[in-house]
């Protein structure tokens, strides 16, 4: 018979080693990334009368409210207590600098500077959150639990609400808006645009650790991420995965790795120019309307055309967060016959750069393109050519691929808990750690 008194040397080792610091820094992060993904409200479905692009309201929701303060202060101690400084160092950049202050001068002059705060903060959380999640792990195997603890809790999660909660997990005639969405999935999420996104670039963290060795759990949560994300009904994001894979593995597969940026820039650029550029450029307009007659991307156009014309009025500073839609300059808009989309009840405008533009001005939306497009390219190219450093750079720009296409037809730049906001940042920060710091394949569970 055993008792604690009776405790041979080695059962004295083996204890302590359970309770390590890379296994709490591990668990830390798990738990993180898997809160920012389900959310602190999942299946939520978006009401009729919050109109289908809407978030959750973190302003007005006590448990939103307190949880996610909670976990952004979680966050913030981790990352002192148990990161290294270097590190902490590393994910600094003038860039990201230059954009957050600009987002916070948006903050004060825009329309209602408390609600724009609230918002903000949240945002700011976000960013400080997942920044502990990419800077906590600290070997591959740790990153690998990571990622598979919160791909499969969100997988895993969303499928059991198809089958315990079919009217939450799913939209429904009931919803009020969008019937023609009705039975398409969403899972733990308020929106199928926000759950195809997501099991997109969960589907990435399935490849991502089939590669490193975890095989079955790697195709698991792969397979899983894919048929739930076919099953939301985005043609848009069915399109862009296997595009962003293609770009992002290929060179690699056949020895030509620094070719990889030459596609992600080329394929950025060809999208810009294939969304904003038809309304903007007018050959490209003429060309587009030969080519494809009546081409608007679901009425997305008119709302680029209307947005346009009010940036040229206030091109500098924009019109202040959270500060033009559902504003009186478009709500007394009036409305043409012609006309695919009702402006007046949009909550944004379906291009997250355009929207920075309206909201911060056009400086901010220069420099939230060198950010989340230029700066991520250089990074990648910066990878040291280490096993663990490319396999976690290739997942990680394929989220940004993916996440940056996805935001020429959504809004979701610095907004607030957004699950594919934080996936972005995700990718951005992953490529500033990988690019400076070499990642062992395991540390000893004594290192310290």
């Amino acid at each position: 018979m055993s008792s604690t008194g009776s405790l041979k040397r080695t059962e004295r080792a083996a204890a302590p080693a359970r309770f390590s610091e890379r296994r709490i820094a591990t668990i830390i992060a798990s738990a993180l990334f898997t809160i920012l993904l389900v959310s602190f409200r999942p299946f939520q479905p978006t009401g009729a009368l919050a109109g289908p692009d809407s978030l959750p309201a973190e302003g007005g929701d006590i448990v939103n409210q307190v949880g996610f303060m909670s976990l952004g202060l979680a966050a913030i101690f981790s990352l002192f207590t148990y990161v290294e400084p270097r590190k902490l160092l590393g994910l600094l950049s003038p860039w990201w600098l230059l954009l957050i202050l600009l987002f916070m001068l948006s903050v004060f002059h825009a329309r209602e500077p408390d609600a724009a705060m609230r918002a903000a903060i949240f945002t700011l959380m976000g960013i400080v959150s997942i920044a502990a999640v990419i800077v906590l792990p600290r070997d591959g195997d740790a990153f690998s639990t990571v990622v598979a603890c919160a791909g499969f809790v969100v997988v895993g999660l969303s499928f059991i609400g198809l089958v315990i909660l079919p009217n939450e997990a799913m939209h429904t005639f009931a919803d009020g808006v969008e019937p023609e969405f009705a039975g398409l999935w969403r899972g733990v999420f308020s929106h199928k645009n926000i759950a195809g996104p997501v099991m997109a670039c969960l589907s990435f963290g399935g490849l991502y650790l089939w590669r490193r060795g975890w095989t079955r759990s790697g195709l698991l949560l792969f397979a899983g991420a894919m048929i739930f994300m076919i099953n939301t009904g985005s043609k848009t994001t069915a399109g862009l995965v296997p595009l962003s894979i293609l770009i992002v593995m290929m060179p690699s597969l056949i020895g030509m790795r620094l070719l990889t940026p030459i596609l992600v820039a080329f394929t950025l650029f060809a999208t810009a120019l294939a969304t904003l550029g038809i309304v903007f450029i007018e050959p490209l307009k003429e060309f587009a309307n030969w080519l494809v007659p009546g081409i608007n991307y679901t009425g997305r156009t008119t709302l680029w055309a209307f947005a346009g014309e009010h940036i040229a009025e206030r091109p500098w500073f924009g019109y202040g967060f959270q500060s033009f839609w559902g504003s009186p300059i478009v709500q007394h808009k009036e409305r043409f016959f012609d006309d695919e989309w009702d402006i007046r009840g949009i909550v944004h405008g379906h291009d997250s750069y355009l929207d920075i533009a309206i909201q911060m001005g056009l400086p901010a939306m220069i420099v939230t393109v060198i950010t989340f497009l230029v700066a991520p390219l250089r990074d990648y190219m910066r990878v040291p050519l280490y096993k663990e450093n490319v396999y976690l750079a290739d997942f990680f720009m394929m989220a940004v691929l993916f996440t940056t296409l996805d935001a020429f037809l959504e809004t979701f730049f610095l907004r607030r808990a957004d699950p594919v906001w934080l996936l972005l940042v995700f990718g951005l920060l992953g490529l500033r750690i990988v690019a400076r710091f070499p990642m062992p394949v395991r540390v000893r569970e004594n290192g310290q």
